[in-house]
């Protein structure tokens, strides 16, 4: 739990039996989202800055007990979950997906931050041999830059201004990798694209700052997508860097996905989530690679100081004790 600003703590609780709808679930792995739940945790601006907070909503695990109304889960099932960082969780049955048998619990802890980050490609609507640039390669950036791959973007262009993220980028598949800090980006870019401008710009930052650097970067009738969620306010000169070259700015918060039902462009998180499933298991999209740390549970304050300080990328909670 979330204590207080800065403050993570271990807090037990009393299991409850699940609902006649409900699964109930023995945690294996957690993936901490950095961004967001360090975001919370240090009472950032958009953040809801209220605690104590309950953190986490990538959750694998084993079911443990059903409901008497749950049809198709059973106990032993393994599945994942939106849920929190916690050694047992309830869920309704229908919001539970299963893990195909070739998956390991922590690469299925993945399934929630791969979705997120097909939204925001799948906003952008990338067709084959469009240039797509990705600022931020957290895990955001970096399943995103993947998941752009698959979906045909050449030249693939990763901006971060960490190196070592940047080198995870280049086994992640971009066909450029560039720190700001070091190089000339704009010229960089330039030559990538033979002058034109990039076709897809996806910012999975979080830094209002580089709202204005994604637009600058997209090209003529290019498509800036804002799949990180900002921590703060962004100034931009929008007549030169957005209506001078007819840009579309396309917000992609997980949250506006329909409830129901999947449509061209606007795929459920249920939906997106059993497809980012699939990927794995087949083989198409790559976490292992990810994975910096894998921590017992009750190291979770330390965990989360190296969520906040950026020195690991993914980190998995260990509930299997």
């Amino acid at each position: 739990m979330f204590a207080e600003k800065g403050l993570v703590k271990l807090e037990e609780f009393q299991l409850r039996e699940p609902g006649p709808n409900q699964a109930l679930i023995k945690s294996a792995s957690t993936l901490i989202s950095s961004g967001t739940e360090g975001a919370f945790l240090l009472a950032m601006p958009n953040t809801t800055q209220s605690f104590p907070q309950y953190p986490g909503y990538s959750n694998a695990g084993v079911v443990e007990a059903v409901g008497s109304n749950v049809r198709g889960v059973r106990d032993g099932d393994r599945v994942v979950s939106w849920t929190n960082h916690a050694s047992h969780v309830l869920e309704d049955a229908s919001r539970i997906c299963a893990i195909p048998s070739g998956l390991s619990f922590d690469e299925a802890s993945f399934f929630a931050l791969a979705s997120i980050a097909l939204n925001g490609v799948r906003k952008g609507g990338v067709e084959l041999g469009e240039s797509v640039a990705i600022l931020g390669q957290g895990l955001v950036g970096q399943l995103a830059l993947q998941l752009s791959k698959l979906s045909g973007a050449v030249p693939l262009i990763a901006i971060d201004m960490l190196d070592a993220r940047l080198g995870v980028s280049v086994k992640s598949g971009a066909d450029l990798a560039l720190n700001p800090r070091g190089e000339d980006l704009m010229g960089e870019v330039g030559k990538a694209t033979e002058g034109n401008g990039v076709n897809i710009v996806i910012e999975a930052t979080g830094n209002p700052d580089a709202i204005p650097l994604a637009c600058k970067l997209a090209g003529p009738y290019g498509r800036v997508i804002l799949l990180g969620s900002t921590r703060g306010e962004t100034k931009i000169n929008f007549y030169s860097e957005v209506h001078k070259k007819a840009v579309t700015v396309l917000g992609a918060h997980a949250s506006m996905r329909p409830a129901h039902e999947s449509y061209h462009g606007h795929w459920t998180d249920i939906d997106d989530a059993k497809l980012i499933l699939k990927l794995m298991e087949r083989g198409e999209l790559k976490v292992k690679h990810l994975i910096t740390d894998k921590l017992p549970y009750q190291k979770a304050p330390e965990a989360y100081g190296r969520a906040i300080d950026k020195s690991a990328l993914g980190i998995i909670l260990d509930w299997s004790q």
